[in-house]
């Protein structure tokens, strides 16, 4: 018997797997594809790789207002795809290394839950048992029903749009989220036309109301048609009514239909073996229990917080509900100073207000916490304060006076402490990290500021920006 059997391999069961492993734990894995899942294989690795190219040749184009001229610029998509592949690869071989240094046991198969501490994997019908069962089945890119998009070789989902051969002349994209617009930004950077369908007023609707107008129009040959809805798909053309209500149609070679995600809840036991979930996911608690004692859900198929890192989270403090008790000092079992009991008896949880989003757009998008509009929806008096980031010498030197960057920061007026923080520009996925901390901790803005950045750097405009809130706060 197992002392944890773990179903999908994605962020969420893997990183499970290691942390349990680390404990000295028994651990079965059960992947049916490959390790890394979705992320690694169909998501946020091979899209990003895609756009580290793009920005690249973004910045070899624009290289002269720097004083650096290249001739001939191009790009390769052939070269691009095969080094997004080369990435996934070595990704993928890192983490079947990390099962083999923590004796976890890996099965390529599919598997559905029988009931507490049974598995049943369904190549072989072989019952694994195991103490524990942590369900880490991700999602997958949703299809809405709309007429058209059955059979349409012009359609295609995320998954799809990551093994085109060449890039297509044209795209038209539905929906404005996240996948969206880093899909739009990335084809509009090659040369592609690209129009963004999206139903709602505004792009990334978990936005601040001040960034997502800014991020939308800093991206470079992308047209928005906000506010309006799709009928009906013929072929490679869109047909939409515009607010108005007048009938538009948007005519492509590729039609990406980018409207979210659903959890992977079919085939994996939850109805026979008693586990409550809604038609977002599987209902869990703050420590990932679900109803049935011994199981635990994490990742997109809670459908709580459809990001990688939370997803690892979920599995880390998944692994610390199990074996609490069992862990070393700063093991799977630690909480964090401020949080509790001690190290070694402590159950983590998940605090769901403290996971850090990024748009991997060009320029990129980040926030942690709350919108001015959530905040004050739950009660709180606002406070806020906004600075561009060309604040910062290190921006402004390396992104140049066009540079499109700005940092808000959200505070309480009642206590100063700070409800969120959201940025738009060049590198912010690699700052919003540290503006979680402050969020985790439950930081005021006198705290925050008294912290010491590294100068020149564009995170020191996170703490120009405390400043000049505590200065309003002040006053």
């Amino acid at each position: 018997m197992y002392d944890v059997i773990i179903v999908g391999g994605g962020p969420g069961g893997y990183i499970a797997a290691e942390r349990a492993g680390a404990l000295g734990k028994s651990v079965l894995l059960i992947e049916k594809e490959f390790l890394g899942g979705t992320c690694l294989n169909w998501g946020c690795i091979p899209t990003k790789t895609l756009l580290n190219s793009a920005k690249l040749y973004t910045h070899a184009l624009e290289g002269e207002h720097f004083g650096v001229h290249a001739k001939e610029v191009r790009y390769d998509w052939p070269r691009m795809m095969a080094w997004k592949n080369d990435v996934i690869g070595k990704l993928r071989a890192g983490i079947a290394s990390m099962m083999k240094r923590f004796k976890v046991t890996v099965i390529e198969d599919s598997a559905v839950v029988l009931g507490p501490g049974k598995v049943r994997t369904q190549k072989d019908g072989q019952v694994h048992e195991g103490k524990n069962i942590l369900i880490a089945t991700g999602s997958r890119p949703a299809m809405p029903p709309i007429p058209g998009t059955q059979n349409n070789p012009k359609i295609k989902d995320s998954t799809g749009l990551l093994e085109l051969d060449k890039v297509p002349t044209s795209l038209t994209v539905i929906g404005g989220g996240v996948i969206g617009l880093e899909f739009a930004g990335l084809f509009a950077t090659l040369g592609t036309k690209v129009q963004v369908i999206e139903m709602l007023d505004e792009v990334i609707p978990f936005m601040d109301k001040d960034q997502a107008p800014l991020l939308r129009k800093a991206m470079k040959g992308v047209d928005f048609a906000l506010g309006c809805k799709v009928t009906s798909v013929d072929g490679g053309k869109v047909h939409y009514t515009d607010p108005t209500g007048k009938a538009q149609i948007s005519e492509s070679d590729i039609i990406l239909v980018a409207v979210g995600r659903r959890a992977n809840l079919q085939g994996i036991g939850l109805e026979d073996g008693g586990i409550a979930f809604t038609p977002k996911g599987i209902e869990t608690d703050q420590y990932m229990r679900t109803n049935i004692p011994g199981i635990y859900a994490v990742g997109d198929v809670t459908g709580k917080s459809l990001l990688a890192h939370s997803a690892s989270r979920m599995g880390e403090v998944a692994v610390s509900a199990m074996f609490a008790g069992d862990s070393p000092s700063g093991a799977a079992g630690a909480t964090a100073p401020g949080h509790g009991a001690s190290p070694a008896t402590a159950r983590q949880t998940m605090r769901y207000w403290a996971v850090p989003w990024v748009v991997y757009t060009n320029p990129e998008a980040a926030g942690v916490g709350l919108t001015e509009a959530e905040a004050t929806a739950k009660g709180h008096q606002v406070a806020s304060a906004t600075l561009p980031l060309t604040m910062s010498g290190r921006f402004l030197a390396e992104q140049g006076p066009a540079g499109v960057g700005k940092c808000k920061v959200l505070a309480d007026k009642k206590d100063g402490r700070i409800l969120g923080i959201h940025m738009v520009g060049a590198g912010v996925s690699e700052i919003i990290w540290g503006a979680a901390t402050f969020i985790e901790m439950e930081m005021t803005v006198w705290e925050a500021r008294e912290i010491i950045f590294p100068h020149p750097t564009v995170s020191e405009v996170i703490r120009d920006t405390l400043w000049e809130l505590s200065h309003k706060l002040a006053h």
